[in-house]
C-alpha cells in the first residue's frame, strides 16, 4: 500500500484492550480515565478479518498492543490465530512485563518470537512511582525468563522523562552492554491527560547520546533488516552484547519514512499516532460490511497520513493528542 506520499503503509500496530494493570504517569493516570466496556472494542475475530484483508493489501508486520495485551482474556489464542494468516511476516507484542512470566512459554508456543518490554527505571523505587504500583522485580524475571524460553531480539523501551529518569541513562545502557538486550530511549510524547506539566518534561535524546557516548564507545548500525524496520536509530556497544537505539518522534521527525496504521481498541483506524484523523472500521463491522467496503475504509485511513506531525508549534510549546496512549496503543 502507497500513501499520497509514496510511502509503503506495510505494518500494523493493533491495540486490544485500552485496559491495563499498571498506571504509568505519561501514559494513563489513575484519576479521569474511562475504561471502554466490552462491546466497545473489537472483537478477536473482527480483528483477524481486518488484518487478513490488510495483508492481501500489502501489510506483512503486525505489532500487538494495549494497554496491557496481556490482561485481556484469550490474548494467546489470538497470536495463535494471528500467526495462522497467510502472507503475515511479522508478529511481536509490546507488555510492560507484568505477566510476562506467567505468559511467555504460551506466547513462543503460539508463534510470537519478538516482544518489547516497558520499562522506565531500574530503581525499585522510583518504577513504583512512576507505574502506581508496579512491581520491579515482575517484570525483571519476566525479561530473564523469555530470554531462556527463546525471544529475540527482546527489546527495552524506555520513555524519557528530564528530571526522573534521565539520570538512568548510564545503567540502561550498562544493561544492554551485558545483556543481548536492545535498549530503546523514546521522547516523551504530548498525549491526552497524563499527570505530567506540558512540555517540562520532555528531553531530546540528542542530549542523551552525548551523556552516554561519554562513558560507552557506542557503534550506528546503518541500514535495516527488513523494509518494515522501526525508525529507532541504532547502535552497537562497542565490546558489549546489545544495542542501544534512540526514538526521536519530537526532536528528528521520521514522518518520511513511517510506515504504519494503528488500530486502536475500540476500533478506529488512525493513519499517525500524533494527528487526530480516524476511519471508523468498528461501525462498518458492526453492519457486515463487504470485504469491498472494508477495503475503501482502510484506503481512506492510509490517504489520511499526514506528511508529517505538527506535535511542536511555531512556538515551540508542545501541542497535545486528546486521545492517550493507552486508546490508541503507542
Amino acid at each position: 500500500m502507497l500513501d499520497k506520499y509514496s510511502r509503503e503503509i506495510n505494518y500494523l500496530r493493533v491495540s486490544i484492550t485500552d485496559r491495563c494493570n499498571l498506571h504509568c504517569v505519561y501514559c494513563r493516570p489513575k484519576e479521569g480515565i474511562s475504561l471502554q466496556g466490552h462491546e466497545d472494542i473489537l472483537r478477536y475475530e473482527e480483528i483477524l478479518r481486518v488484518v487478513s484483508l490488510a495483508v492481501r493489501m500489502g501489510l506483512i508486520k503486525v505489532r500487538v498492543t494495549g494497554g496491557e495485551p496481556l490482561v485481556r482474556r484469550r490474548c494467546v489464542e489470538f497470536l495463535a490465530a494471528l500467526k495462522k494468516i497467510d502472507g503475515l511476516k511479522d508478529i511481536s507484542l509490546t507488555t510492560n512485563g507484568i505477566l510476562l512470566e506467567e505468559f511467555a512459554g504460551q506466547m513462543f508456543d503460539a508463534g510470537v518470537r519478538r516482544i518489547n518490554v516497558s520499562l522506565d527505571s531500574l530503581d525499585k523505587d522510583k518504577y513504583f512511582r512512576i507505574t502506581n504500583g508496579g512491581n520491579l522485580d515482575a517484570v525483571l524475571r519476566g525479561i530473564i525468563h523469555a530470554q531462556e524460553v527463546g525471544f529475540s531480539p527482546i527489546k527495552i523501551n524506555t520513555v524519557l522523562i528530564k528530571g526522573f529518569n534521565d539520570n538512568e541513562a548510564l545503567e540502561f545502557a550498562r544493561l544492554a552492554a551485558e545483556m543481548p538486550f536492545q535498549v530503546r530511549f523514546i521522547e516523551l510524547m504530548p498525549m491526552g491527560k497524563t499527570n505530567l506539566r506540558d512540555g517540562e518534561e520532555y528531553m531530546p535524546a540528542t542530549e542523551l547520546i552525548e551523556k552516554i557516548s561519554q562513558t560507552f564507545a557506542l557503534e550506528p548500525l546503518k541500514g535495516k533488516k527488513n523494509k518494515s524496520d522501526g525508525p529507532a536509530r541504532i547502535y552497537k556497544i562497542k565490546n558489549g552484547q546489545g544495542e542501544i537505539g534512540f526514538i526521536n518522534p519530537v526532536s528528528d521527525h521520521f514522518c518520511s519514512t513511517c510506515n504504519r496504521l494503528r488500530l486502536t481498541s475500540d476500533g478506529k483506524l488512525r493513519a499517525c499516532l500524533l494527528n487526530e484523523a480516524e476511519v471508523d472500521l468498528k461501525a462498518a463491522l458492526r453492519e457486515n460490511c463487504s470485504d469491498a467496503e472494508l477495503e475503501k475504509l482502510i484506503w481512506d485511513a492510509v490517504l489520511l497520513k499526514p506528511r508529517k506531525h505538527d506535535v511542536v508549534c511555531t512556538d515551540n510549546t508542545m501541542k497535545k493528542c486528546t486521545r492517550i496512549m493507552s486508546e490508541i496503543g503507542g
